[in-house]
């Protein structure tokens, strides 16, 4: 199963790399969990300072930007 987090503090870029990362993972297939991580003190746990992140099992896969499902779907595969 993989674990997909979505760091941000809930602003339109980070629903919409939810609502992103939801559909390719839908699409692949796969089980998955999604983990929404809102606490500014957490996501600069995560060692970022720009948001939204997408990580994927531990592994920041993009920050700052709002990957399309496609590209999404690469990073889960």
């Amino acid at each position: 199963m993989k674990k997909i987090q979505i760091l941000g503090t809930g602003c339109p870029k980070c629903k919409k790399l939810t609502e992103n990362a939801e559909q390719a993972a839908k699409e692949l297939g796969i089980e998955y969990t999604i983990e929404k991580v809102t606490q500014i003190n957490d996501i600069m746990k995560m060692g970022v300072m720009m948001t939204p992140v997408l990580v994927v099992d531990g592994e920041v896969k993009v920050i700052g930007k709002v990957p399309p499902a496609e590209q999404i779907k690469k990073m889960l595969g």
